[in-house]
């Protein structure tokens, strides 16, 4: 591998200038914290904002931050002006991406001129990595501020390894469709090779809006985007275990635990650490302090609740609003409970340096950590880390990504008060023993998966997304490779074609009815017949009775449900062996239940096959149903000596002694072909590939592994080849 670049909005460092001085610190939030650890133990650039106006500097302090920033921190700094901070920033990244990724739909606001500019910044982004990037360097992009970015650089870059992690939710296709430009974001992440989420429902959510809104079908989290196959998967971030475990024993930290419990004494510390977010869900959790207090009497002047609220957004109308309320609740419960000797809680609204954030994790009891809607949380992470000794308890929102990993926390609905209060009892009475057992499964879960496994595990499963795309690229079917095959076709004296129709000649359709040949299709196929030497063999899934209407007056053969039936041009219809249809009494009942209980889907019947289609059903529901189905028909099948084929977005039973392949050697045996050629698409041409000898063509269109020799991209790509061969 070559060089890394890390790309995200903001820089591990940031740049302020106080009295014509340039001062460097470290920049804060989760992505620029966890990863900084990783970046300063590779060969990385890190490249991104450093946070201070380009207008705020003059040439040469603009180059005296490049040079510093590169020198001792091994970044690059994308300058952006106060108008990219305004519209782009605050604009576009947080009034808009930023309320409706975590579902707040009411909240998202939507201006052209702000999507204009996140679309000029991300060029900007686009245009610096252009300076940096080299062959065999590899892009590594972040979060929701650069969406675009893949795509951009895709075009400049074909050959270019381009991963992106998103760092918060993806929110369900309902709510991201409300997006005007929706579409445009999806382009835009579909340009990298693999895409990373936190957990499964981010990914679903992300593959369901892309096969709603621009129609791509995924197989196992695989999406074929022109000659690329872009990988999906999951990745729930770690944090520097390591830091966080041995903060405790430094003395810093130890000096700063002493002077916060010399003013606590020895009561319980409740902590809350956040960001001041809408979506932290920090009103709620007053609301249910309250609660507590009101309801549990003994522990007043007993525990303490710590809140440290992180300024952010500030210049967004709505933080402004709720740091008023946040100011406002706390102090409503200090008055409300508060004693001359005892407040019960005590608001910090700053941000905390390591050693301050790191006591506050090791003195406290208990942390609460409630967000209504969070992509991951790292807070929760590091208090649990930095509990070497098991002491304390972690109660977590079950609707934070960390839930999926930290089910030994107490889990909390963050918008039930009640839930809190009873998790926050439960937390506090519970004895040493049970809070050591559930922390230290906690712990060897995030050591397992450290800030280093995640990234190492997501640029790993980048190089092998790339190396498989490479593979299936080695077979796509090239300029030599079809000069090849035509040179052959003119050399050959007798020819077969056997053509798969749905996926392959056609592009599939909710309904199948809906793919009828159109002018250019039964033109190309009328010119290939008529070539003297040619014969043409449609062995398609579909009924005798469709494919006669359909293709009635060409010379073509006809071979229908998959090589059952045969007909030769101006013969009668004949069957490749005896079957028998009376299974179908056993199995329409089991597949009528399946079309009830799923939406979307239906039942096609042929005279020997029955299908159930689920191409109008949503991915997760047709995932779920149809692995159920096929558990079903399993013990059917095997009983009626029946076959379980699974094409693209349909299961198809029929008798095991007929299949593609048969059929295409039952034509063969009466053959004595030069030239063969056979093109088809899903997992019922697997078949029809493995029967056909060295010598023939063998052809998948779409880049999913396959038994054939070579692939071609599209519907599109195997006319276009059929009509370079007509025109001959």
């Amino acid at each position: 591998m070559g060089k890394l670049f890390i790309v995200s909005n903001r820089l591990p460092v940031s740049v302020d200038k106080k009295k014509e001085n340039l001062v460097f610190n470290q920049s804060a939030g989760g992505l620029a914290t966890g990863l900084s650890s990783f970046h300063r133990g590779g060969d990385s650039l890190w490249v991104g904002w450093s946070g201070i106006p380009v207008e705020n500097l003059n040439k040469a302090e603009r180059e005296g931050v490049e040079t510093r920033l590169k020198s001792e921190f091994n970044c690059h700094s994308v300058f952006l002006s106060r108008e990219d901070i305004e519209y782009y920033y605050h604009g576009f990244c947080n009034k808009t991406i930023w309320p409706l990724f975590h579902s707040f739909t009411e909240t998202a606001f939507y201006s052209k001129d702000y999507y204009e500019s996140y679309k000029r910044v991300d060029e900007k982004f686009c245009l610096e990595l252009l300076k940096l990037v080299g062959p065999g360097d590899v892009v590594w992009v972040h979060d929701y501020q650069l969406m675009l970015l893949p795509s951009m650089l895709r075009e400049k870059i074909p050959g270019a390894t381009i991963g992106f992690f998103l760092h918060i939710p993806f929110p369900p296709a309902e709510i991201f469709s409300m997006l005007p430009w929706r579409k445009d974001i999806l382009r835009g992440l579909i340009g990298a090779d693999l895409i990373g989420f936190h957990t499964f429902d981010y990914v679903q959510s992300f593959l369901e809006s892309l096969r709603r809104l621009l129609g791509y079908e995924n197989s196992f989290g695989r999406i074929v985007e022109k000659e690329r196959v872009v990988k999906t998967d999951i990745f729930p971030m770690g944090i520097d275990v390591d830091r966080f475990s041995s903060a405790c024993e430094s003395r810093e930290v130890k000096k700063e635990i002493s002077r916060i419990k010399n003013r606590i004494g020895e009561r319980k510390v409740i902590l809350s650490v956040d960001r001041l977010d809408y979506t932290k869900g920090i009103l709620n959790r007053l609301e249910a302090f309250d609660l507590f207090l009101e309801e549990n009497p003994s522990y007043r002047e007993k525990v303490a609740l710590i809140m440290v609220a992180v300024p952010s957004r500030s210049r967004v109308g709505k933080y402004g609003l709720l740091k008023k309320q946040i100011d406002e609740y706390v102090g409503r419960i200090n008055g409300k409970y508060g004693t001359i000797g005892w407040m019960p809680i005590s608001y910090l609204y700053r941000f905390l340096n390591f050693p301050s954030l790191a006591a506050l994790y090791c003195l406290s009891d208990v942390n609460l950590v409630t967000p209504i809607r969070d992509g991951m949380n790292l807070i929760a992470k590091e208090f649990v880390a930095a509990k070497p000794d098991g002491r304390g308890m972690l109660i977590l929102s079950e609707q934070a990504g960390a839930a999926h990993e930290l089910s030994e926390a107490l889990l909390v609905n963050p918008n039930s008060r009640e839930e809190i209060v009873e998790a926050l009892l439960k937390a506090l009475e519970m004895n040493e023993e049970e809070q050591k057992r559930r922390m230290s499964a906690m712990q060897s879960r995030l050591r397992r998966y450290n800030i280093n496994k995640w990234a190492s595990d997501f640029l790993n499963r980048l190089a092998v997304a790339k190396t498989r795309q490479r593979e299936l690229c080695a077979t796509l079917l090239t300029e030599s490779g079809r000069k090849r095959l035509l040179d052959d076709y003119v050399r050959a004296r007798k020819r077969l074609f056997l053509l798969d129709y749905d996926g392959t000649l056609v592009p599939f359709a909710d309904r199948p009815e809906n793919t009828i040949p159109d002018e250019e299709l039964l033109e190309i196929l009328k010119n290939l017949s008529a070539r003297t030497g040619n014969k043409i063999v449609l062995i398609s899934g579909r009924d005798r009775k469709t494919l006669e209407r359909w293709f009635d007056g060409l010379k073509v053969t006809l071979a229908a449900e998959h090589g059952v039936w045969l007909k030769e041009p101006d013969g009668d219809w004949s069957m490749i062996g005896p079957l028998r249809n009376d299974w179908k009494t056993d199995v329409r009942p089991v597949l009528e239940i399946f079309v009830d209980r799923t939406p979307g889907s239906f039942i096609e019947e042929k005279e020997f096959s029955l299908a159930w289609h689920f191409r109008g059903v949503s991915p997760e529901l047709a995932s779920i149903r149809a692995g159920e189905l096929k558990d079903t028909l399993v013990h059917l099948a095997s009983n009626l000596d029946l076959g379980i084929l699974e094409g693209s977005r349909v299961i198809e039973v029929k008798n095991l002694t007929i299949n593609k392949g048969l059929a295409a050697r039952y034509i063969l045996e009466s053959r004595k072909d030069d030239f063969v050629m056979a093109i088809g698409d899903d997992s019922t041409d697997e078949d029809l590939f493995a029967a056909l000898p060295e010598y023939a063509y063998t052809i998948k269109v779409g880049l999913a592994p396959s038994r054939a020799r070579q692939h071609l991209e599209s519907v599109a790509e195997a006319r276009k080849l059929l009509k370079e061969i007509e025109r001959i």
